[in-house]
């Protein structure tokens, strides 16, 4: 090595680095990778758990569009709902959320924004409230049993007065409003296969 030049020696130097980290990074990655998935398939499971009914387990349908959770009761082909990811644009950027669905009534059986990057202190307000201290959870906990037809709707303040309506976040109208319409758009495409596997009419 000692007749090599230096930028040669350089070269060859910093190209060991590189397959010596690229080796650190892939055994970390195979390391990590399983403990990541695990605490993934717990979160998405209590996830489904918030949005849906009481089930005793949950059937996956992997169709074109996406996942269906099918939360079936003990010993029976009975449906409790069925839940599946809605996602889309809000405010400052993507949200995530579960929802849970009744078909047969078509309403909504629950709500769970997973990932959003709202604005603290108002769009964060879809997640959890802290300015009202009784009831944190306030503003998903109305999608429990609101319908979805003819599409769910945001009003400004005022209390709803129809089943298909959510009040929305006094100073956050723009996330309250970004969540219903991803959740209507969604709810379309479900509703869609639904009626394409010859399920609820």
């Amino acid at each position: 090595m000692k007749n090599l030049s230096l930028s040669t020696r350089m070269i060859l130097v910093l190209t060991l680095i590189t397959i010596m980290s690229g080796a650190i990074l892939a055994g970390w990655d195979l390391y990590t990778k399983p403990k990541v998935e695990y605490h993934r398939e717990q979160a998405l499971q209590a996830a489904i758990a918030d949005v849906l009914p009481p089930y005793d387990h949950y059937d996956v349908l992997n169709t074109e569009q996406g996942y269906l959770y099918v939360g079936k009761e003990k010993d029976s082909t009975a449906s409790v709902g069925l839940a599946f990811m809605a996602i889309g644009s809000g405010f400052q950027g993507e949200v995530r959320i579960m929802v849970g669905y009744d078909p047969d009534k078509r309403q909504l059986t629950g709500i769970k924004v997973l990932e959003q990057i709202e604005t603290p202190g108002l769009g964060t307000k879809i997640v959890t409230d802290p300015s009202n201290k009784n009831d944190p959870l306030w503003w998903s906990a109305q999608f429990e049993g609101v319908a979805v037809e003819p599409e769910i709707v945001v009003i400004k303040n005022a209390k709803p007065v129809n089943d298909y309506e959510i009040q929305g976040i006094t100073g956050a109208t723009i996330s309250s409003k970004a969540v219903v319409r991803i959740i209507n758009d969604r709810l379309d495409v479900v509703q869609d296969l639904i009626n394409q596997a010859g399920g609820h009419k």
